[in-house]
């Protein structure tokens, strides 16, 4: 009965996407009317002679993509825990450092090492996921205080994986990673974005992860008693984020050619965490939709490419940006929500009274 009314909850969540919709199609129109050329796309050939994808949506959506990427990774963990990790940033350093200090060993970088050097990564992130999953489901302790202890230390960790230093890693693997493959017109990130969901996807399809991730952030003693690992579910969100995180970081790298432990992913977390919120998922757990946070991702991005196409300096973008976001957590939010539907409700019954006056007069 409990999975039946899980899988109601779970079909019935397409008014969860309204809000993260309704906001990409404001920005939209507003682009559109300030910039009729905003979204206009074009091909170029690139520094490497590649003929690609160029304009303001590709920007915006190449340039969310490690954002899109940790929030499906922090949704998992909101709806099962009921909290958020604010270490993302400070473990994709990490992860990136394990990424780098394994490209710079031994010499050449083949595609094989690559692949050695992502695993390793993964491997790490994983490890400092279960670090926080494990106060966080075991000790009971709140999320946000759990991976505060991650998010001071995170980055001095991956400063002392590289001695302090900065290391560049050259390599045609590394730069089509971070911007294009050659023959493909389309960013690789956003493709890896593409991969990620898809696995998101398939993992939903022939597992019952979904199901049980609701009904713990739901009931987590309801959730027990029907026989459902809480410590478990609650503890594997928090190693899929790791693995998100990995490839956040793996992908941030290979932008840049280098790592820098201080500004990689820099703030990311509360990004993400407000992509999680925009995509009308719940702070408290419960339901969720992965598809929403993907989403508020992007209307974080074209918010901020926007306000930078307006010639806002970037000191004031993050102000700009904070009013936007809670106008639109505030409107997404359930005490709005009753609000708005006891009004429209008000509206509808006066309607329908004054319908039903003009036929007895008739």
């Amino acid at each position: 009965m409990m999975k039946d009314k899980l899988r109601k909850i779970a079909k019935g969540g397409l008014g969860q996407l309204a809000i993260p919709l309704i906001a990409i199609a404001l920005l939209v129109i507003f682009n559109l009317i300030r910039d009729p050329g905003f979204f206009v796309i074009g091909l170029s050939h690139n520094n490497d002679g590649n003929l690609v994808l160029q304009g303001n949506l590709i920007s915006i959506i190449n340039g969310a993509s490690e954002l899109a990427v940790l929030a499906m990774g922090m949704t998992l963990v909101t709806a099962a825990c009921g909290g958020q990790d604010i270490s993302v940033g400070a473990a994709a350093a990490i992860a990136g450092s394990v990424f780098v200090k394994t490209l710079k060993s031994g010499a050449g970088i083949s595609g094989g090492k690559v692949f050695v050097a992502f695993l390793l990564a993964c491997i790490v992130a994983m490890i400092f996921g279960s670090f926080n999953g494990a106060l966080v489901a075991i000790f009971k302790i709140q999320p946000m205080i759990a991976t505060l202890i991650l998010y001071t230390c995170g980055r001095s960790i991956a400063y002392w994986i590289n001695g302090g230093a900065t290391p560049t890693v050259s390599s045609p693997i590394i730069t089509a990673m971070g911007s294009f493959i050659p023959g493909i017109p389309i960013p690789t990130p956003v493709l890896i974005v593409i991969f990620m969901t898809i696995l998101f996807k398939l993992l939903f399809r022939f597992t019952s992860l979904e199901l049980f991730t609701q009904s713990v952030g739901i009931n987590g003693s309801a959730a027990r008693l029907n026989g459902i690992n809480t410590t478990f579910i609650k503890l594997l969100s928090f190693i899929i984020l790791g693995v998100c995180v990995a490839v956040a970081g793996s992908i941030g790298v290979s932008r840049l050619g280098l790592i820098n432990h201080e500004t990689l992913l820099l703030d990311i977390e509360m990004d993400a965490i407000l992509a999680v919120a925009i995509g009308g998922n719940s702070l408290g757990g419960g339901r969720f939709k992965i598809s929403g946070s993907i989403i508020g991702a992007y209307v974080i991005q074209m918010l901020t490419i926007t306000l930078y196409a307006m010639k806002v300096s970037s000191t004031d973008v993050k102000a700009y940006k904070a009013i936007v976001i809670v106008i639109l957590v505030v409107i997404g939010s359930p005490v709005f929500k009753e609000k708005f539907g006891k009004f429209m409700n008000k509206i509808r019954k006066g309607k329908d009274g004054y319908l039903e006056k003009g036929a007895e007069k008739a």
